[in-house]
């Protein structure tokens, strides 16, 4: 029996390795940490007859090597042992890669891009679920891919639902078979995979991100151009300004959209807003067609305008017609941790944007909100381009307050362009009852969680770090308060300590 390896006890690799047990493979499966979860884990899988090995890493040693090594999406492409096993000539992919082999029958949306791809995958999802296409959203959003995989091959072999290789794959359709898959894909996702080509391809935005692990803009934007390149239709986000620099130049067969108007439309087909409706043009000679109102949508920003177009672009580009394409975009709710609406308590607006990682999606999420509005920034720093954030909040905001290890970097940040209203809370315990105070004192309409910081200082992702913030803002508004208790002032701040008392 041929060996593989998984790297990582997260969703993806579970699904990875049961995906390979049922195709014959024997599975190991390896995780570095340890944690009384994993270890639970560690038993269920063991039932399955997959070895689970935590506190360790993967070593090449001995005669006995793996013959395929399928790595999480955390886990760094570069890393040693991956290097090695390359030279080695053990194939090495990643999860969806491994998705992809087992699913590429079906036709593909692999939606990518630095900001925006949540949203606009969740948007196209809902499009195709109303035109009652079976079609999970999956990858960096919705279910692992391994898990659309084990789902699918179920109930093409005519599995038992309750296989232990089907678990939680209850999708939106009641269909028994799949018509399409909705994969949302991140840099790391797309370089451990070779040969995944969807049918259609888009990319949502390009700014600096994750260059800890890809170390040049020139190599991050590479990655996500063999996606783009391996589709067979291609759409782009023609606002943004990297890529509509590259334009027909680079991509001269894409459907390009702009929410600025047909004149702005960087080739002769596409998708553009005019006059309150979203309209395509779907060749150079084709006459426009109004498709959908953009009032319809109910998410605020221009930047959520660009996810409409792209995601109504992919929707025709796949035959789905107008009234499914209404219908979804009425009801669409928006997407949890992006400018996610929590609750009003007298008159201010709590939203939750802990999705916002990195500078650009923070500057956004800001441009997106009432002002003046109470930021709450921090977490653990990403290496970018901080000006046009630290120009929003100057103009936006009636007050900072900072938590996680970025706190005294951000201060100092302030401080450097002239703004002083920041508090150093350090913790989402002390920052939501702070910034209720504060939007009562300033008038401020919103409270906004947008940390421009990724989350890992102190929570595993930026879901748990919105959850909590989520559960403060109900609590509060529900009818708790806190009691104060003053800390040391700091030079050009203020920082005090929020303990819960009912």
């Amino acid at each position: 029996m041929s060996k593989a390896t998984v790297i990582g006890l997260g969703k993806s690799g579970i699904a990875a390795a049961r995906l390979l047990k049922r195709e014959g493979w024997e599975v190991e499966l390896s995780d570095r940490n340890t944690s009384e979860t994993l270890l639970e884990q560690q038993q269920e899988l063991a039932a399955e007859q997959i070895t689970v090995k935590l506190g360790q890493s993967l070593e090449l040693n001995g005669a006995n090597l793996p013959q395929l090594i399928v790595v999480s999406p955390g886990v760094p492409w570069d890393m040693p042992v991956l290097v090695e096993a390359r030279q080695l000539g053990i194939e090495t992919i990643g999860e969806m890669e491994l998705a992809w082999r087992n699913l590429q029958s079906l036709p593909w949306v692999g939606i990518t891009g630095t900001n925006g791809k949540t949203t606009t995958t969740a948007l196209i999802a809902a499009i195709f679920q109303a035109a009652e296409l079976n079609a999970p959203a999956c990858g960096n959003i919705g279910y692992a891919a391994c898990e659309v995989a084990l789902s699918w091959r179920g109930r093409r072999v005519g599995g038992d639902k309750g296989d232990k290789g089907d678990k939680g794959e209850n999708f939106t359709s009641s269909s028994s078979s799949l018509d399409w898959v909705i994969a949302e894909l991140s840099s790391y996702q797309i370089e451990s995979s070779v040969s995944l080509a969807p049918r259609i391809g888009v990319w949502t935005t390009f700014t600096p991100d994750h260059l800890s692990r890809h170390q040049t803009l020139e190599n991050y934007y590479n990655i996500k151009a063999k996606l783009l390149s391996q589709s067979e239709l291609q759409v782009f986000n023609g606002d943004d300004a990297y890529l509509s620099q590259l334009g027909l130049s680079a991509w001269p067969d894409a459907y390009w959209t702009s929410v600025r108007g047909k004149d702005f439309l960087i080739s002769e087909k596409g998708f553009y807003i005019e006059d309150g409706w979203v309209v395509e043009k779907l060749t150079a000679t084709s006459a426009p067609e109004p498709i959908v109102k953009v009032s319809s949508l109910r998410m605020v920003g221009e930047h959520n305008q660009q996810n409409l177009l792209m995601a109504v672009a992919t929707a025709r580009l796949a035959g789905i017609n107008r009234d499914a394409i209404a219908r979804a975009i009425r009801e669409f709710p928006g997407v949890a941790h992006r400018l996610e609406h929590i609750c009003t308590w007298e008159g201010i607006d709590f939203i939750n944007d802990s999705k916002a990682t990195n500078y650009d999606a923070a500057e956004v999420g800001l441009a997106s909100v009432n002002s003046p509005a109470i930021l709450i920034a921090g977490g653990e720093v990403k290496a970018g381009d901080d000006t046009g954030w630290l120009a929003q909040i100057q103009t936006k905001t009636a007050a900072v307050l900072l938590i996680g290890s970025a706190a005294p970097a951000f201060a100092k940040r302030l401080q450097e362009v002239g703004y002083h209203n920041y508090h150093i809370v350090e913790t989402m315990e002390r920052a939501v009852p702070k910034s209720a105070e504060l939007a009562k004192q300033y008038q401020a309409p919103v409270v906004l969680l947008s940390p421009a910081c990724a989350s890992f200082d102190q929570y595993p992702n930026f879901e748990v770090r919105g959850d909590r913030f989520r559960h403060l803002c109900l609590a509060w508004a529900g009818g708790w308060k806190p009691a104060r208790v003053e800390l040391p002032e700091l030079e050009n701040s203020s920082q005090e300590s929020i303990v819960q008392s009912r």
